[in-house]
């Protein structure tokens, strides 16, 4: 079952990797808010998070185990910008639902 019906025609360039894991929830998939003070510092640190759109991650790491984690950024077309480990940074704060991903029928239905 995927997660998500338009995933592909959202975000063609996906690498077939990281579509496979965000479709079976082993990966998660959000938006960032641009506008915020912590992304905005956080681009002053890595200049590559300019061109991010989306960061995909793993939903099952606990806070504590964060900074052995990596965050991979992806462009609006769902290209690979950028891998960022949680030792230089933090997600709270910066995520966003995709609100431009559909959640498929029969996620929902199972949810």
């Amino acid at each position: 079952m995927n997660k998500y019906d338009n995933l592909e025609k959202e975000l063609p360039d996906l690498p077939k990797v990281l579509l496979n894991t965000i479709q079976s929830e082993c990966l998660e998939i959000r938006s960032l808010q641009k506008d915020c003070d912590k992304y905005l510092q956080a681009c002053e640190l890595i200049p590559k998070l300019k061109d991010a759109s989306y960061v995909v991650y793993s939903k099952y790491i606990d806070k504590t185990n964060h900074p052995y984690e990596k965050f991979i950024f992806l462009g609006p077309k769902g290209e690979e910008v950028c891998d960022v480990s949680g030792t230089e940074m933090e997600l709270y704060g910066i995520l966003h639902s995709c609100d431009n991903l559909a959640l498929s029928e029969d996620y929902i239905n199972a949810h």
